[in-house]
């Protein structure tokens, strides 16, 4: 166990580690870019600042408060742990990921919004909102992605990446993944002509589909 960190979150450090070697293999980030975080009680776990992360080990994972207070660790924390804080704050997230994926980067260079270009959008609350440039690190982009983020589950930072929560890292991941997949299929559509955006009835009436179907919910064994 680290010496630093009483509580363990051993299986948190190593899951923190596992999906930050992910996103350079989905091509979510390059090098040290992007970062992630995982809540636990009234602590943050978050990956280091300026570690590869192929190189990054799970007693480099640090853990700062809610308000952003170190709890003992020998890296420093990411430079967007004020963003990941902002997030908690706000939201009822879990875990947070932040990426640099290109389509999503690409997207935000030209569009104020990812647009319904696909039903599963819904997975994200629904058209996602991109947020001007603002300097990487800083609280105004901290509270910017908050912002962005009301009624949703991601969004876009303009000229930057993503940044998207969930429940668990899991989830968080997945939703980072289906933004990206949604903002290529929607250059693809582009590149065709005028794409055909779905209107709020019929994204509304998948969202009521969804909740019928009880997509992504641990349904209960019969009891016998």
């Amino acid at each position: 166990m680290y010496r630093d960190d009483p509580g363990g979150h051993r299986e948190v450090r190593e899951q923190l580690v596992s999906y930050s070697i992910r996103l350079l293999d989905d091509g979510l980030a390059v090098g040290s870019a992007g970062n992630m975080s995982v809540r636990v009680a009234d602590e943050v776990l978050i990956t280091p600042s300026g570690i590869s992360y192929r190189d990054m080990l799970p007693d480099d994972v640090c853990v700062v408060g809610l308000d952003g207070s170190p709890r003992g660790q020998r890296q420093e924390p990411s430079s967007e742990t004020p963003m990941h804080l902002a997030v908690y704050a706000s939201t009822p997230a879990g875990a947070v990921v932040h990426t640099h994926s290109p389509e999503v980067v690409a997207l935000s260079a030209v569009c104020d919004e990812l647009p319904a270009i696909h039903y599963a959008i819904v997975g994200l609350g629904g058209p996602v909102r991109v947020v001007r440039y603002t300097r990487f690190g800083s609280d105004d982009l901290a509270q910017a992605a908050a912002a962005a983020l009301e009624g949703r589950c991601a969004a876009i930072l303009g000229s930057h990446g993503a940044i998207c929560y969930g429940a668990t890292l899991a989830q968080a991941y997945d939703r980072a993944l289906l933004l990206e997949w949604l903002a290529h299929v929607h250059r693809l559509a582009c590149s065709r002509g005028e794409p055909r955006i779905l209107t709020e009835a019929e994204l509304e009436e998948v969202a009521a589909e969804v909740r019928r179907r009880r997509y992504g919910q641990v349904r209960p064994t019969d009891q016998h």
